[in-house]
Formats: C-alpha cells, structure tokens, sequence
C-alpha cells in the first residue's frame, strides 16, 4: 500500500532562531522563493507519478516557517498541493501546517482555511517575553494572543501550541506560568520540548564558550514531572512522552512517525519513508532546485531490514504513551516482541522501566524521564 500521509518542507524562516539546526534559509529574494516552489511542484509531479498515491490521511507542512510565504506565495503553494492531492484526501482527513506568530494574519490563515487546512500549529516556545528574545525569536507574547484570536476567526477550530523547556536562565516559575498562560488560550494540542543544544548553532557556540546558562539537571528533571503533573489536571491526556492533547486531538500525522508507518517526505532535507526504503532530499537549496527539475532530488536512500525496522518499532513506539502495540508488532514482522527482544524486556520490566498490559508494552511512569536509556536497550550493533 502507498502511504497515507506526506510531509512537506517549507525552509524559508525571516531569521535563524538561536538553538535552530533545522534545514531552513533567511531570505529576502522572492524569486529565491519561486524557484523552491516550481522545484516542489517538480519533485511532487514525479514522486505521485512513481508511488501514486490512494488515500491521504494526513499532510504536515514543516519547516523552517511556512507562513513566511506572502500572500500570492501560499496561495500558489497550496495550489500545487491541491493539484496533486486535492482528489485523494480522505474523509475526516487532518492537514496541518506550522505557523510562527509573527508570520500570520487574518488574511493568510483565511487563504489555508480556504484551501482546506484544518489544524496549526503555532511555534510560541515561551510567553516570557526576555526568553523569546533570548531564543532569537522574532515574536513576542502579544503576537501570540493576536495569531490564535485571528486563527479561530478564520474558521480554526484544532490548534497547537509549542513550548520549550530547560531554557537559558529560565526558572521552574517562568516554566509554570508559562504552562498556565498557555491554558488559558483555545487549544486542543500542546507539544513541550526540552532545550537540546545542537552542533552549527549559535547556542552551541555559547555552550562550547560557557555562556550558556542553563539550568541544572536537577530543575530540568523538576520542570518535566511539573508539566505532567499540570498536563494531567488540564484535561490534555499525554499522550506521547512530549505531546498532549484533548480527546481525538492527537496529531494523526506525527503517530505516523511513532507507529513507525510510511511517508512521503517532500522539499529541500525532506525525509521520506516507503516500502521499506528511506530516503534524505538535497538540503542545499539550489542544489535541491537543480536535482528536482532532473529527476528525484535524493542525495542518499537505504533499504530498511527487518532487523532494523523492529527496532525502529520499537524505539519510536516506547514514545507512545500507550506503547508498542504486541499484535501489531507480530503480525508486521511474523515475530512476537519477546521472540526478538525477550531478555531486554525482561531486565526493564524488572527495573519497572517497562510495564506490560494485555495488548501493549509501555514505559512506565517513573521511566518517562529516562525514556532515552530504555530506547537505547534496543539499538543492536
């Protein structure tokens, strides 16, 4: 079967935020911004061409930022998506796109309405005004307040918010208050990461230079079990180790990654994922824009074994609040998680790292903090 969903990359942003070492561009040339999207619309033309696609349950659009596009560039943005997908989305389908809120307006969120997208997801990361300048990040708090009051005149109705956590010189009260302002606002989803300090940016440039004030473990770890435990009381059910979400509100498309299913992945470093093989697009952008008007814009694709796609089950699926799913896993690989991973799963079940119930195998509790050293159980040489 083909996939269902399919991630799109938009890596143009107005500035580079100061922890960010995603593919993304600061620009100011517009035909720069013309020549990506004929690009995309190429790479599209043959990627459906090649793996046409059925049914399409979900479409993330990521970047970068996407609503840096202006006006007449969203609307021929989502143009081509309708082109080519338009026909093929399934009923109760979800179509999300990140937004920043100093890239949105009335006008624009109306256009993605129009054109079919149901659900933001606005990238806040703080409603502490010194930490966003901190963070690079061009918007500040009210700007938060005037994106959502515009996104739900335009007709929004699922909307997310991110925030981050561990940040420099942030304190667990920034941390609560800012959980407690988010709250208040109309979401149903809410992503919180913590601060992770990532080579070719400028706060590992500080981290190396000891200028980076972080917090300790100690109050990191405090900050953590502090969103749980207010993520618990609010109504938004965990239900991956950073994602919460009212009921039926969960990203659909992102539970693609978890279940570990197939992808179509699109633009400059996208990453796809189908029939067993993945697949790393060009991120340079014209060298992207060069490749897709002359074929696939691939730089690098691997078969995925069975070996490795069972521990890809399972590290991604220990995300899942719910777990690996037993059967599932079974019938995917013809064999049982204990067959494969018996003694690993034994040792953490009786660290109480992992807990077993009926259908599923999933971090406990306590082992939500220290979900990365149960992962790390299932990597093989």
């Amino acid at each position: 079967m083909p996939p269902k969903s399919v991630y799109i990359h938009i890596p143009f942003c107005t500035n580079k935020c100061y922890y960010c070492d995603f593919n993304s561009f600061v620009t100011n040339n517009p035909q720069l911004i013309w020549d990506y999207l004929d690009a995309l619309r190429a790479e599209m033309e043959l990627t459906f061409a090649r793996t046409p696609a059925e049914e399409i349950e979900t479409i993330f659009v990521g970047g970068g930022t996407p609503t840096f596009l202006d006006q007449r560039q969203m609307q021929a943005f989502l143009e081509i998506v309708q082109a080519h997908l338009g026909d093929r989305l399934a009923p109760g389908y979800e179509w999300s796109m990140e937004a920043n809120p100093g890239t949105t307006d009335y006008d624009k969120l109306s256009l993605m309405r129009s054109f079919g997208v149901n659900r933001l997801s606005f990238g806040v990361q703080s409603f502490d005004d010194r930490l966003l300048k901190r963070l690079g990040r061009i918007h500040d708090v009210s700007d938060v307040y005037a994106s959502l009051e515009n996104a739900v005149r335009a007709g929004f109705d699922n909307l997310s918010i991110d925030l981050m956590f561990g940040l420099p010189d942030q304190t667990l009260e920034m941390f609560r208050e800012s959980l407690g302002k988010a709250l208040e606002l109309p979401l149903s989803h809410l992503s919180v990461y913590s601060l992770k300090v990532e080579e070719n940016t400028l706060f590992h440039t500080l981290y190396q230079k000891d200028q980076l004030p972080l917090p300790t473990e100690e109050v990191e770890l405090e900050m953590y079990l502090t969103l749980i435990d207010t993520m618990e009381k609010s109504g938004l059910h965990m239900y991956e180790i950073s994602n919460f979400a009212r009921p039926g509100k969960e990203s659909r498309h992102n539970k693609t990654y978890w279940l570990n299913n197939d992808y179509y992945g699109l633009g400059a470093g996208a990453h796809g994922y189908v029939d067993g093989w993945r697949h790393v697009n060009a991120g340079p952008l014209a060298i992207y824009t060069r490749m897709a008007h002359e074929g696939l814009p691939r730089v690098e694709g691997f078969a995925v074994s069975d070996s490795e796609a069972m521990e890809d089950q399972m590290i991604l699926g220990l995300r899942l609040r719910e777990g690996v799913d037993k059967a599932r896993f079974a019938a995917r690989f013809g064999r049982t998680i204990e067959a494969e991973f018996g003694s690993i799963v034994a040792e953490e079940l009786a660290k109480g790292m992992l807990e077993e119930t009926a259908s599923h195998l999933r971090l406990s509790k306590r082992a939500l903090p220290l979900g990365n050293e149960v992962f790390a159980r299932f990597l093989r040489d």
